[in-house]
């Protein structure tokens, strides 16, 4: 019978083991999600695994697929529990295919509602009623919002929840 399993991979390697384990004819699922990323002033929005280290393929060890999934390049081992493989239940897989959108990526935190470019007010908090422009969504429940202080604008990271479109 064919169980999901949680593979544990190489650093920063889990889009080749997924690639080998594939060749070898095996289902494997790696949930990725866009991470902001800020390098040298430029920031990027980067696909990321949404489990660091992890991959999970679907396998029937009595028919003798253990081996392809713990040899494939890129894998370090198959999780286990003393003598006794981890398995993941079906149901759980399921759950976090469900929270992906048309792109494949899973999405994080909740969905504000807001575009880039509308005018928020900040509720509370420091810059309560100060009055903004939503920017984006970052991948931790937060906001960022252009906030025009001091005669500029300073962009400013805020709960998501501290702002609304009431002005």
């Amino acid at each position: 019978m064919k169980r999901w399993y949680a593979l544990y991979t190489k650093p920063r390697e889990e889009v080749w083991a997924r690639t080998n384990l594939e060749e070898r004819g095996l289902e494997v699922y790696l949930p990725r999600y866009l991470k902001r990323r800020s390098h040298a002033r430029k920031v990027e929005m980067v696909k990321t695994p949404l489990f660091p280290r992890y991959i999970f393929a679907r396998a029937d060890i009595s028919l003798g697929e253990r081996p392809a999934m713990a040899y494939a390049q890129g894998v370090e081992y198959v999780l286990s529990f003393g003598n006794q493989l981890g398995t993941v239940d079906d149901i759980l897989i399921e759950e976090i295919r469900r929270r992906e959108d048309e792109n494949g990526l899973v999405t994080m935190g909740i969905d504000t509602g807001f575009k880039p470019g509308q005018q928020v007010r900040v509720a509370d908090g420091a810059f309560s009623d100060h009055i903004g422009l939503f920017q984006c969504s970052s991948d931790d429940q937060r906001v960022f919002v252009l906030l025009n202080l001091m005669g500029g604008s300073v962009r400013g990271r805020l709960p998501a929840e501290s702002i609304s479109a009431e002005l």
